[in-house]
């Protein structure tokens, strides 16, 4: 089965096919950077970290633009708060945000393009929608005419009359209509701004995305994602101000990740329950919350407990196990020992294939999970046998990076070496063993594990690795 992908659009699994064949143009919006980012900003950025992984493993060239949106109102008030310039706040929360990305297992993106590197290309945008009669200006504001758009309301399967009760709108006199939204703020006293036909002023926070990811990928991109908050209006918006200036679909595909609860409650401000990425990462692995998050559906909700970390800890603690065993084994095994016996490489293939349709079907990693353990089975099964060749287990490390190269949820031990007390008491135990001392192994092996040494006995010797 080829690559089918839920399109919120047309609320449907279709079949992917991009505008390039071998080339994958894709847009998600990133964060506003006036703080650190929280564990409902991790999902969208490991979500479609992974959905970008896949598609180069299926061999796409992947344009994956993840805009900044550094200068808006939350800027301005946390710039106050920290007596520090908007621009000063927004390098702060930037760094920090890479630095959680890289916490995560998270490449960078192609490009981070931000909203005050592209000022002339927002005001030309605009400048486009007002001359085609979609903006109109109002004291210093430009507001896009959404009535204009007979589509408006498509991507959230809303129409105008319905969205006029479900979304909160401040009253302005200035707007034509009470729908209608902002693409460009008069600036105030003392806030940061720049020069427009329209005076002094910033971008709204719809208008920046059409601009950038026009200008980076194009008219139409292959997939613009983003969380299911986005949804209405921020994409809804996009897709008005796009669609009128191009005469084209702003994207073929639309994603959407869904919410993340805290003890099955709804995360926000006012209950206080959101928990910032960079404490998660003080607490889990890399490869732990990367788990958690791959273990459900993206398109469902998920909820974060303690219990559904030690879970992913566990399940991720068992997969590394697996693959040090089978590496411990390799560089103990004999070269030239013998080929792929044709029942394992058929076994082995079979774990690829069912990854494969599992992600081709709107990128199910949970089952996708599934086929990675299946692995772990055919690895543990594998070591019990007294012979295994060489090119036996190159054969299922390689299918086990294969997977693992789109789901990361696996890293490489660093090397780390051990002090001479350390190599002293291993050295002990073994020789305590060799004489059936079990009291004292048992004793050295408590002793390094409470230094974060563990020890672990294999057909094969004596293996160690930290916790």
């Amino acid at each position: 089965m080829p690559l089918q992908i839920y399109n919120t659009m047309t609320r449907s699994r279709e079949p992917f096919v991009p505008l390039e064949p071998g080339k994958v143009k894709m847009y998600v919006c990133g964060p506003t950077v006036y703080d650190y980012i929280h564990i409902g900003n991790a999902r969208p950025v490991i979500v479609f970290d992974v959905v970008r992984s896949y598609l180069e493993y299926l061999g796409y060239d992947v344009n994956y633009v993840v805009n900044f949106t550094d200068v808006d109102d939350k800027l301005i008030r946390k710039a106050r708060e920290l007596d520090m310039d908007v621009s000063a706040v927004a390098e702060k929360f930037i760094a920090a945000y890479h630095e959680d990305l890289a916490g995560l297992n998270v490449p960078a993106a192609s490009m981070n393009p931000r909203v005050t590197e592209s000022m002339d290309l927002i005001i030309d945008f605009i400048k486009e929608l007002v001359d085609k009669g979609y903006a109109y200006e109002n004291d210093g504001d430009v507001f896009y005419r959404t009535k204009k758009f007979k589509d408006y309301g498509q991507l959230s399967g809303q129409n105008l009359e319905e969205l006029q009760f479900g979304i909160r709108i401040n009253v302005d006199e200035r707007k034509e209509n009470a729908e209608d939204f902002v693409l460009w703020k008069a600036a105030k006293p003392g806030e940061i701004h720049w020069s427009s036909p329209w005076g002094d002023g910033r971008p709204g926070w719809h208008i920046e995305c059409s601009a950038m990811a026009r200008h980076y990928l194009g008219d139409t991109l292959d997939i613009h994602g983003g969380g299911q908050d986005l949804q209405f209006p921020h994409h809804e918006c996009e897709c008005a101000q796009s669609e009128v200036i191009t005469g084209k679909p702003l994207s073929r595909y639309w994603m959407h990740n869904g919410y993340i609860r805290i003890d099955n409650e709804k995360m926000s401000k006012s209950l206080g329950n959101g928990i910032l990425v960079k404490d998660l990462r003080a607490h889990h692995k890399p490869e732990a919350l990367r788990y958690f998050m791959l273990s459900t559906h993206y398109r469902n909700p998920l909820n974060y407990n303690q219990e559904t970390m030690s879970q992913a800890e566990n399940s991720v603690e068992r997969i590394a196990n697996a693959v040090a065993n089978v590496k411990h084994r390799l560089a103990n095994a004999l070269e030239g020992n013998g080929g792929v016996s044709t029942e394992l490489q058929t076994k082995l293939d079979g774990i690829l294939q069912q990854f494969g349709e599992k992600m081709n079907d709107d990128f199910n990693t949970p089952d996708a999970i599934t086929a990675v353990f299946d692995w772990v089975s055919e690895a543990n099964h594998l070591l019990q046998r007294d012979v295994v060749h060489q090119a036996e287990l190159q054969a299922v490390l390689h299918t086990f990076h294969s997977m693992n190269s789109v789901l990361r949820i696996y890293s490489e031990p660093s090397e780390e070496l051990l002090d001479d007390e350390i190599e002293q008491l291993i050295a002990e135990r073994v020789e305590a063993r060799k004489t059936k001392n079990w009291g004292r192994a048992d004793e050295i092996r408590d002793l390094l594990a409470a230094k974060g040494i563990v020890l672990e006995d294999t057909a094969q010797g004596m293996r160690w690795r930290r916790k």
